[in-house]
């Protein structure tokens, strides 16, 4: 028995060491391929890259005027709030500086006042830090807030708590506040607009990807509801983070200085409109709703039941039609083409197919209500999905 545990123990070892090897070889082969993508051009990994050495350099540069330049022996708070303040947009260091400077000047006056009345670092910490604490959860600070506290063991910490200390620590954080706005918003300043592109075009390449991935399971009567309510959900992922990426685009736009922006790699085309965007959302809200549809349909404990299996395969073809014409309007968004229709060829074959299965409706009428209603509601959204992935096939 000894033997058996020591066997099971050293299998638990070697598979955890297996784990772990695993599990740095795919960090690193991540760090690889982002490398590779900062190098071969704009993209997230570049953005990223630039942001991080734009940080240091404000940090950098706030630490030579506050240490070198004028000499301060303790420059420590100018390149701290430098370095914090190079934030994802302009807009958002602007503000994301107030709130510190904020919060900073409230740690620094707090704690000097509590050190005043108890004459004790001990005293005045346990007076200040709580009431600090409290006050960083204000939602003006937004996540600044935790910068009073921090503030306020730095001051007492360093001993010298007087007028002057007060003044210069509220100087040095105006200094990097300064110095990291100026490089964020003068050096390649943040914009992001590439980022709205691609997930628009995503949007529905995704989900032509959801409806070719149905029609196959209909086709093949494999009714795989868990993978295809899986894929709904990572669609409707999508769609937020689309919509994350537009309100990023439309704050990067703000406080930007124009001729900086020709300087910067972004892209040169226009961004495609908002509309754009709700014409997605109701496209993944068709897609949902018709997978919710099927999935009804094939529960048995449920009352409306699947249409036959002439029907499904005609619906099965119809579902990949309108796969294919998502997959074709993603590559339009992605490239900045104009709206065009469906071929001739694909518009003749969706209405055959709709044909075949509106008199599949009135054979299926006759068997009962709970078939008629199933074929109905996936017909229905047939139309609705086709109205959304061709723009110019409302009406016809």
């Amino acid at each position: 028995m000894e033997g058996v545990r020591r066997q099971a123990g050293a299998a638990g070892r070697a598979g955890w060491a297996v784990r772990a090897v695993d599990g740095v070889r795919r960090d690193a082969g991540a760090v690889g391929r982002a490398a590779r993508a900062a190098v071969r051009g704009p993209g997230r990994e570049r953005d990223l890259v630039v942001q991080s050495l734009k940080a240091a350099a404000a940090a950098l540069l706030a630490w030579l005027v506050a240490g070198v330049w004028l000499g301060d022996p303790l420059a420590l708070m100018a390149p701290w709030v430098a370095l914090v303040l190079v934030q994802s947009t302009v807009y958002s260091s602007l503000v994301q500086g107030a709130r510190q400077f904020t919060a900073i000047c409230a740690g620094t006056l707090l704690a000097s006042a509590a050190q005043a009345l108890t004459d004790d670092t001990t005293g005045a910490l346990a007076l200040s830090i709580p009431v600090l604490m409290l006050l960083a959860n204000w939602p003006r600070f937004g996540d600044q807030g935790v910068y009073a506290a921090t503030t306020a063991l730095f001051t007492l910490a360093s001993g010298t708590v007087s007028a002057s200390a007060v003044g210069h620590r509220v100087g040095q954080a105006a200094l990097g506040a300064v110095i990291g706005v100026a490089v964020n918003a003068l050096v390649l300043p943040p914009i992001h607009l590439r980022d709205v592109r691609e997930n628009l075009a995503a949007l529905p390449r995704q989900a032509g990807d959801v409806l070719h991935a149905v029609a196959a399971d209909l086709r093949e009567n494999t009714w795989d509801t868990r993978a295809w309510l899986s894929a709904s959900s990572r669609l409707e992922r999508r769609l937020e983070t689309l919509r994350a990426a537009r309100r990023w685009s439309r704050e990067s736009l703000r406080l930007t200085w124009g001729p900086l922006r020709a300087l910067h790699r972004v892209p040169r085309e226009a961004l495609p409109p908002a509309d754009e965007d709700e014409r997605c959302g109701r496209l993944t809200g068709h897609v949902t709703a018709l997978i919710r549809t099927l999935a009804v349909a094939a529960d048995d404990n449920r009352t409306p039941a699947p249409p036959d299996s002439r029907a499904l395969t005609a619906y099965a073809r119809l579902l990949e039609l309108i796969g294919d014409a998502c997959h074709a309007e993603g590559d339009r968004l992605l490239n900045g083409g104009t709206p065009c229709s469906a071929d001739g060829r694909t518009e003749r074959q969706r209405r055959e197919l709709h044909g075949r299965l509106q008199e599949e409706l009135r054979e299926h009428a006759g068997q009962g209500a709970s078939r008629t209603a199933v074929l109905g509601t996936l017909l229905l959204q047939a139309e609705n999905l086709w109205a959304e992935a061709v723009p110019d096939a409302r009406g016809q």
